[in-house]
């Protein structure tokens, strides 16, 4: 079966970074993209970033300047590097892909469990 974990989130001072990790493992045969998307109390889901498996990037425009989206192809792998944090920026963090279990399947996104970051002085 495929997982997708979440990991590096916490409790950060406004102005303060964290990175956020994201790992796909199981039988996979392919990741197309992947992407982060977070979810703040009251509100909807929203889309932070994503990145294609060419590595091309789409930010929020709330986050634009201030996070960076990267992976490891190799190693199934996104990570979100986010710098300048807000209290704004609060909420649970969700891990997608979108992945295949064989050749000339269909894509499915499977989603992680989340990780909270909170910004708080």
């Amino acid at each position: 079966q495929v997982q997708v974990v979440e990991s590096g989130g916490g409790l950060v001072q406004p102005g303060g970074s964290l990175r956020l990790s994201c790992a796909a493992s199981g039988s996979i045969f392919s990741i197309n993209a992947m992407g982060w998307y977070r979810q703040a109390p009251g509100k909807q889901r929203e889309l932070v970033a994503a990145i294609t498996s060419g590595g091309s990037t789409n930010y929020a425009d709330s986050v634009k300047g201030r996070f960076t989206i990267s992976r490891d192809n190799a190693n199934n792998t996104v990570y979100l590097q986010m710098n300048s944090l807000k209290p704004e920026d609060t909420a649970v963090y969700y891990c997608r892909a979108e992945i295949r279990l064989r050749n000339g399947e269909p894509w499915y996104q499977y989603w992680g469990q989340g990780t909270q970051v909170t910004v708080s002085s």
